[in-house]
C-alpha cells in the first residue's frame, strides 16, 4: 500500500509538472463543479476553475500543436483588443465571469441562461443544483388556470402551449403552478415538471441575440477575415443558432451566418400565462389598434382617391413611403385603385404591394421603386394606406394584433421571422424585399420559420 501510494504521488507530481508546462493551472480543494441542468444534457459549468476535463483531454491530445482559433475582434469602432477567448480556450462574458468550455458548445446554458430561466419563471435550485419546480405546459392550445384543484372552479387565466412556470404542489391530480401574474390550479395532465420540465427548458426558451451596435456584420464563418454574409441594423432581432466562445451563429435572410459577441445581448424568450384581466386588456387594445387603421386607411384611399389624376404622370417621390417615383422604369398605381367594395382593406395592401416586384434591395432605404430593406419596404407599403409602422422587423412583432401562425394568416398580415420581415399576400405566399441579390420578390411564407404574425387592419 506504501509503495501504491508513493507511485500515486509520482503520478500527480508528473501530471502537475505535465501541465503547467503546457501552460494550464491545476486547481483544488475550493474549486467547486456545479453541473448546470443535468438532466437535460445541457453541459457543466465550473465555477472558478479554468479547464473543462473534455478541453484538457483535447489539449493533452494536441499539445505539439499551437492554437490556431483566434477571439472575436471588433465589428464596428471599438479597439480590436477586446478578445473574448483565451488560449486555454475559456471565455468572459460581459460581467467578468469564467466561462469554461463544454463539449458541444451549441448545447451549454451558462449562467445568463439560468437567469432568464429564473426571472420568468421563479423557479430555483435545489440542494441538488436542480430545478424540481420548474414546470411547462404540454397543450393544443392552452389550458385554464382556476382558483381551485376542480373543473367548476373561477377560471383565473390561460396557460399557453409551452408556458413556463413554478411548480407550487399538487392535490388530485391537479398542480397549482405560478406562471407569469397567474397562481392557480391546472390539470396534471396538461403539464410536466422536474427532470422533464428540464429536458424540455432548452427547447420551448427561444434563444435571442438583440443588436446593440448601429450596423453589425454577419460574417459566413466566426473570424473578422470572413466574408460578410448581410447587414443588421441596431435593436433587430435574430434568432440564436449556436453560442461559440466569443461568437453567434445567427439566421438572417441571407442564410446562417456569424457575429460577434461584443455586438449582441443575448436573452431568452419564454411564453407565460395570461390572467382574464390581462387578456381582456390586450385584446381591446389590439382592436383599438385595428380601428385606428381601418380609419387611417380609409382616409388616405379617399385622398389618393382625389390625387389620382396628378399620379398618373408618376408623381414626386418622397424617397420614404410612397410608391410614386419619377424615375421609376413602369407606372405605379395608386393605393387607391386596390380598394374596392368587394375586397378587404389586407387584400388592396396584398396587391399593392406585389407591383413592386423586380425592385431593388437597399439596406436602409425606403422607396418601393428606387430600394428598400425589409422593414422599410413594409413600412412605405402601410404608409400608403395612411398606417405607420416602425423600421425595424424586431419591432414590427408587436404591431397590430397577434394571428395564430400562417394557418390563420390573411392577405395584408405581416409575418415576421429572425432579421425579417414580409407582407403575406394569400395562398401561402409572401411578398418582401429580400436581398440585394434578389431584390423585391414573393416567395413561400414557410421557406423560413415565423416568429410572429401580425394583423394591422
Amino acid at each position: 500500500m506504501k509503495n501504491a501510494n508513493m507511485r500515486l504521488a509520482a503520478c500527480a507530481l508528473t501530471a502537475a509538472v505535465t501541465f503547467t508546462s503546457m501552460g494550464f493551472e491545476a486547481f483544488a480543494g475550493s474549486s467547486k463543479a456545479t453541473k448546470v441542468l443535468p438532466s437535460a444534457g445541457i453541459g457543466y459549468e465550473l465555477a472558478d476553475a479554468q479547464l473543462s476535463l473534455s478541453e484538457l483531454e483535447e489539449k493533452s491530445n494536441t499539445s505539439g500543436k499551437s492554437d490556431s482559433s483566434s477571439s472575436a475582434n471588433t465589428e464596428s469602432s471599438k479597439s480590436s483588443n477586446n478578445s473574448s477567448t483565451s488560449a486555454s480556450g475559456t471565455s468572459k462574458n460581459d460581467s467578468g465571469k469564467t466561462i469554461t468550455d463544454t463539449t458541444p458548445l451549441a448545447s451549454r446554458v451558462d449562467e445568463d441562461v439560468l437567469n432568464d430561466i429564473e426571472k420568468a419563471t421563479g423557479a430555483t435550485k435545489d440542494d441538488k443544483s436542480e430545478y424540481s419546480n420548474l414546470v411547462i405546459a404540454q397543450v393544443n392550445n392552452y389550458v385554464n388556470v382556476r382558483e381551485k384543484a376542480s373543473e367548476d372552479s373561477e377560471i383565473l387565466g390561460k396557460l399557453y402551449n409551452k408556458s413556463v412556470g413554478t411548480f407550487l404542489g399538487e392535490e388530485n391530480g391537479w398542480y397549482k403552478i405560478k406562471s407569469g401574474s397567474v397562481t392557480g390550479y391546472v390539470k396534471a395532465e396538461f403539464c410536466v415538471t422536474g427532470e422533464k420540465a428540464v429536458e424540455l427548458a432548452p427547447k420551448v426558451g427561444r434563444r435571442i441575440a438583440t443588436v446593440t451596435t448601429t450596423t453589425l456584420k454577419v460574417r459566413k464563418k466566426p473570424g473578422t477575415d470572413a466574408e460578410v454574409l448581410g447587414l443588421i441594423p441596431i435593436e433587430d432581432e435574430l434568432v440564436v443558432k449556436e453560442e461559440l466562445d466569443g461568437w453567434v451563429r445567427v439566421e438572417i435572410e441571407e442564410g446562417e451566418g456569424y457575429v460577434s459577441m461584443d455586438y449582441v445581448k443575448l436573452s431568452t424568450e419564454f411564453v407565460k400565462a395570461e390572467s382574464k384581466a390581462e387578456e381582456e386588456a390586450r385584446l381591446a387594445a389590439e382592436e383599438a389598434e385595428k380601428e385606428a387603421a381601418r380609419k387611417a386607411a380609409e382616409k388616405a384611399t379617399k385622398k389618393n382617391d382625389s390625387n389620382k389624376s396628378s399620379s398618373k404622370s408618376g408623381g414626386k417621390s418622397s424617397g420614404k413611403s410612397s410608391g410614386k417615383s419619377s424615375g421609376s422604369s413602369k407606372s405605379v398605381k395608386s393605393a387607391q385603385s386596390f380598394t374596392t367594395q368587394t375586397s378587404s382593406i389586407g387584400e388592396a395592401v396584398a396587391r399593392f404591394a406585389c407591383q413592386f416586384v423586380g425592385n431593388p434591395y437597399v439596406y436602409g432605404g425606403t422607396s418601393l421603386t428606387h430600394g428598400a430593406d425589409c422593414s422599410g419596404f413594409v413600412m412605405s407599403v402601410f404608409a400608403n394606406f395612411g398606417v405607420s409602422l416602425p423600421h425595424s422587423s424586431a419591432a414590427d412583432r408587436n404591431v397590430g394584433a397577434a394571428v395564430d401562425g400562417l394557418a390563420n394568416a390573411q392577405p395584408g398580415d405581416i409575418v415576421c421571422y429572425s432579421g425579417h420581415v414580409a407582407i403575406y399576400i394569400g395562398g401561402g405566399r409572401i411578398v418582401h424585399a429580400s436581398t440585394s441579390r434578389t431584390g423585391i420578390i414573393i416567395s413561400n411564407a414557410g421557406y423560413r420559420t415565423p416568429l410572429a404574425v401580425r394583423r394591422i387592419f
